[in-house]
């Protein structure tokens, strides 16, 4: 139990370090880590979701506090997302891990590619219009359920590919990324109570002990080849994901 913990502090270490210095990734490395451990896909994405909790929540008052939030497409995101998080949760918790894994492992590999595009992608600078933003809410927040993360990456590139201000966008995103993962995080614990909470733990541990660096790694290091690695990582661990669901080796 102890190497276990260990290990899952480790992951959350690695994980927020990554997520401190892009604001995102934080719950596709570490769900991605957590399958390939051999974690049930419903109690990784329970894991993951429960941790975030902490993290969402400090990052939507910074980001209100300096005004870069739009209101109205907070809460469009965020009540569209709750409503698709929560049903997200709902069916992983009620289908056989096995079945599910194949398909979680194929959107894992398709975030990662999408984080490999917004390398090359640049953003148009109009505002943040809420047009739009419930159904992609709402299809961001149960694929988030789902693949245990991706929220940011999908529902910030799709607003920000469509020609909208970063600024205003990732404000927004994740300050409503609060609301959609406490739904998540409580209907999953309506499902599966909470055998998950050992793994919660160690993936607080390592991301507390990992987020005092995140300032510094934001002044230090370059965006851009961060994000390809991070790509790289969880693409590669979906299509290992992949490899052992269809028994290619």
């Amino acid at each position: 139990m102890v190497s276990e913990f260990l290990l899952l502090a480790l992951v959350g270490f690695c994980a927020q370090l990554v997520d401190g210095a892009l604001g995102m990734a934080f719950g596709l490395i570490s769900t991605s880590s957590l399958l390939a451990l051999g974690i049930p896909p419903a109690h990784a994405s329970a894991a993951v979701h429960t941790a975030e909790l902490a993290t969402t929540a400090v990052s939507g008052v910074s980001h209100l506090a300096h005004g870069n939030v739009d209101r109205r497409l907070l809460v469009r995101l965020a009540l569209a997302g709750a409503a698709g998080g929560s049903l997200g949760a709902f069916v992983l918790s009620n289908v056989e891990g096995s079945a599910i894994r194949p398909f979680v492992a194929a959107y894992l590999l398709v975030m990662g590619g999408l984080i490999l595009l917004r390398v090359a992608r640049s953003a148009r600078r109009s505002d943040a219009s809420p047009a739009g933003a419930a159904p992609l809410g709402l299809v961001g927040g149960f694929l988030d359920a789902i693949g245990g993360g991706g929220w940011g990456p999908m529902v910030t590139s799709t607003l920000i590919g469509s020609g909208h201000a970063p600024r205003k966008v990732i404000g927004s995103v994740n300050a409503s990324e609060f609301f959609v993962t406490a739904a998540i995080s409580a209907t999953f614990f309506g499902q599966l109570g909470a055998t998950h909470l050992w793994n919660v733990a160690g993936l607080i541990v390592g991301g507390v002990l990992a987020a005092p660096l995140a300032g510094y790694l934001v002044r230090r290091i370059r965006p851009e080849p961060l994000m390809i690695a991070v790509g790289l990582v969880i693409s590669l661990l979906a299509l290992r994901e992949l490899a052992i669901a269809f028994k290619v080796f």
